[in-house]
């Protein structure tokens, strides 16, 4: 079992920069591939960036590719999202997940556990 707290969200201007974090609870956390996905309202909960367990991989939704870093610190049981040069388009409710495969997938429902979400809001 794993429990999995966001932190770090709020309200920022467009070309801003937030790093939300992800605290997970458990011994097991080295054991899962880590992502984050965000949901806008109306829109459907959508894939941000993946974390392999070591850390050593990494993957990104193309819009955010060059702006987004998601970085891990096992020791801490801890997962990062800096988020840099921040548009309206990425407002949204932002949810880290833990996915017990090797190689981290992109859909949802590779994902077992999840966290409560953070909210970020970027005005134009």
């Amino acid at each position: 079992q794993v429990q999995l707290v966001e932190s770090g969200g709020g309200l920022v201007q467009a070309g801003g920069s937030l790093r939300l974090s992800c605290a997970a609870s458990g011994r097991t956390f080295s054991s899962y591939a880590m992502g984050w996905f965000r949901q806008a309202p109306g829109k459907e909960r959508e894939f941000v960036a993946a974390i392999t367990r070591s850390g050593g991989s990494t993957y990104y939704k193309d819009s955010v590719k060059g702006r987004f870093t998601i970085s891990r610190d096992n020791a801490k049981n801890t997962v990062y999202l800096q988020m840099s040069s921040l548009k309206p388009e990425d407002t949204a409710v932002y949810y880290c997940a833990a996915c017990p495969r090797v190689v981290p997938r992109t859909t949802w429902d590779e994902y077992d556990y999840w966290g409560q979400g953070t909210q970020v809001t970027v005005s134009s």
